[in-house]
């Protein structure tokens, strides 16, 4: 029996999404056993920013975090523009604090989370030119590989995936964390 069996895991991004933040972590938390569910503003399928397409399972708009173990927001400059600009998008990753449960992202993923007003207090780290957003948004920005703030782990880019697909695992299995709250 794998750690995850039994977990649904969010993911949540649009067009332009950075590949290898999708696809490394999605078969990270399936070979671990979890079900991936991807989550997107509209249906059909969306686009990386090099040519992958992911098919869309549900529509952010009609989503409950309540059905979901974690979430999993993945980068890229457009995704992540866009993607913040979803109010739907952005108040689905804001109740996986609400509830405790784990949150990954990576690189301009933490956009989502800047707009979700979850940041106040937290430490993470992300692609070096969101640093000034997410200390005015109330964070202790750092630059390292990968950074663990009770269920909330983060990494700055896709030469971090292989730490940081071991500890969204690592934070998944390990279930709802108090401390991760709004």
């Amino acid at each position: 029996m794998s750690q995850l069996t039994g977990k649904r895991v969010a993911f949540v991004a649009t067009d332009g999404f950075e590949d290898s933040e999708l696809t490394s972590p999605w078969r990270a938390v399936t070979d671990a056993g979890a079900e991936a569910v991807m989550v997107a503003p509209k249906s059909g399928s969306i686009t990386g920013k090099n040519g992958h397409v992911q098919a869309v399972d549900a529509v952010s708009a009609d989503v409950d975090a309540g059905a979901f173990h974690a979430l999993v927001l993945p980068g890229g400059v457009v995704n992540a523009d866009h993607l913040r600009m979803d109010a739907p998008a952005v108040a689905f990753a804001r109740s996986f604090f609400a509830e405790g449960k784990p949150v990954g992202v990576i690189c301009h993923g933490a956009w989502t989370l800047v707009e979700a007003e979850v940041l106040e207090g937290r430490t993470l780290t992300s692609y070096p030119s969101l640093r000034t957003d997410l200390r005015n948004a109330g964070a202790l920005w750092v630059d390292e590989e990968v950074v663990v703030d009770e269920g909330l782990v983060s990494s700055r880019t896709p030469d971090d995936l292989p730490a940081f697909n071991a500890k969204v695992v690592e934070e998944i299995a390990e279930g709802r964390h108090a401390e991760q709250t709004v």
